[in-house]
């Protein structure tokens, strides 16, 4: 039944498994970080190494990734008592009844939904020009799996989201397209200047830096390299200012930062989260300079683009942070996730905080720590944070799918949890609420004029 198999034979098959073995791993490296490539060789041998990654990735379904861990059981949408003072959220959460990424313009007075964006994501993909940095885009976020990010509901009345690694859009009323912007991938947060102007973080494409540093830029899971850069655009999407944060870190003497620490390459050694624009001049920054919170670094710059300078660097007390905001013309606050890593694993040291920097004392406070502890804010990731001219505190603790409410006293008043009829809870996006003069106009003028077309 078996036949014997001559010894040299097995030999110069190991042989040439191993010889196979290491030629495709050269043209799999040679196509990621390689400055020659190997023309169809080596793209075709990347595109068979991508194979278990893709396959796993269309094994989860197309909703499996919204579904998050239920830390908080006997909650179930809006508990507690309203804001009485005049307010909204812009609500974006995956809805897990619809399977699909929604908006909503919330009352926070009475809790009442006043208008919900659900945009044909699949038909805004199909415009996209199919280059290698959105050959992922109609698979992880099309219809059933997109969520819109951070949206920001502008002056005209036009709404602006991105998906993460995706282009930034501005839909209006009814959810159909005004723009969208593709050179690069648009990813995180979105704000606006006292000008109107946007400010995104962003992928630059093809990296800044050469690929003897850097390799490929394209996409994380390839082993390319993330060259997170700061973007500024017009309120009609014109791109006015594109800068590489690996290239402000070289220019400023910092490139030790991207290439010194241990000896592994670091293919994210930035990911910037978050920009925040000066409005005004004040003693310690001037209009037009941005705040940056860079998550990898643990860091936050007060950077001017005007003059390619860093003019602070702040490190710690805060770890792996998101969201920076100005308080007034000495303070900021930073939503500190305390995620650290020990030799135990990855984990949040104790709660989520929300960091204050004085400028002009040099002092770092803690603000409404006690709440935090006691209702277990605890997301590793991403999270947001707003204090308000009241004193009062909005969280969003996005890896459990909550939002807190805090009197100024440190008082639960409300929270959320975004729980679908089948009793799960899904993912939301970056939750924004809306309070000053502006926001409040804004949002009037929007019920005003946007029509029926969402009733």
């Amino acid at each position: 039944m078996f036949k014997k198999i001559e010894i040299w034979i097995l030999y110069l098959t190991l042989l040439l498994s191993v010889l196979f073995a290491i030629g495709f791993g050269i043209l799999v490296r040679q196509e990621l970080v390689g400055s020659v490539k190997a023309g169809w060789l080596s793209k075709t041998a990347l595109t068979l190494a991508e194979i278990p990654a893709n396959l796993k990735r269309l094994s989860q379904g197309p909703a499996v990734d919204f579904n998050v861990k239920d830390r908080f059981p006997s909650l179930d949408g809006f508990n507690g008592t309203p804001n009485s003072e005049e307010s909204y959220l812009l609500l974006s959460r995956y809805d897990g009844d619809l399977k699909e990424g929604v908006v909503e313009l919330v009352d926070l007075t009475n809790f009442k939904i006043l208008h919900t964006w659900n945009p044909d994501i699949d038909a805004f993909n199909d415009l996209v020009e199919q280059v290698d940095e959105f050959k992922y885009l109609n698979r992880d976020d099309n219809n059933s799996r997109h969520i819109l990010r951070h949206p920001k509901l502008m002056r005209d009345g036009g709404l602006l989201s991105v998906l993460d690694y995706a282009p930034i859009r501005k839909i209006d009323a009814c959810s159909n397209l005004i723009f969208q912007i593709s050179h690069n991938q648009f990813h995180h947060s979105i704000e606006t200047d006292i000008d109107g102007n946007i400010w995104v973080p962003t992928h630059i494409y093809p990296q800044s830096l050469p690929n003897k540093k850097v390799g490929r830029d394209l996409h994380g899971e390839d082993g390319g390299y993330w060259d997170d850069g700061v973007s500024k655009l017009s309120p009609d999407g014109e791109i006015l200012f594109e800068k590489s944060v690996s290239q402000i870190f070289i220019d400023n003497g910092l490139e030790y930062l991207l290439f010194g620490h241990g000896n592994s390459y670091e293919k994210d050694p930035i990911h910037l989260n978050d920009i925040q624009p000066v409005n005004i001049d004040g003693e310690y920054w001037k209009k037009g300079d941005v705040f940056l919170s860079l998550r990898s670094q643990s860091m936050v710059l007060l950077y001017r683009p005007s003059t390619n300078k860093i003019i602070w660097k702040g490190v710690g007390p805060f770890f792996r942070q998101h969201d920076v905001d100005i308080l007034d013309n000495t303070r900021i606050s930073i939503f500190n996730n305390n995620f650290k890593t020990f030799a135990s694993g990855n984990e949040v040291d104790g709660s989520n905080e929300v960091i204050i920097f004085n400028f002009a004392t040099g002092k770092y406070s803690r603000y409404l720590e006690d709440s935090l502890i006691n209702y277990e804010v605890q997301t590793i990731i991403q999270g947001r944070s707003e204090i308000m001219p009241n004193n009062d505190l909005f969280i969003e603790d996005t890896e459990s799918s909550r939002r807190l409410y805090f009197n100024a006293d440190g008082s639960l008043r409300w929270t959320h949890v975004n729980r679908a009829m089948d009793g799960n809870i899904y993912r939301i996006g970056w939750s924004r609420i809306l309070y000053t003069q502006e926001d409040i106009e804004t949002v009037n003028n929007f019920l005003t004029n946007k029509g029926t077309c969402n009733e």
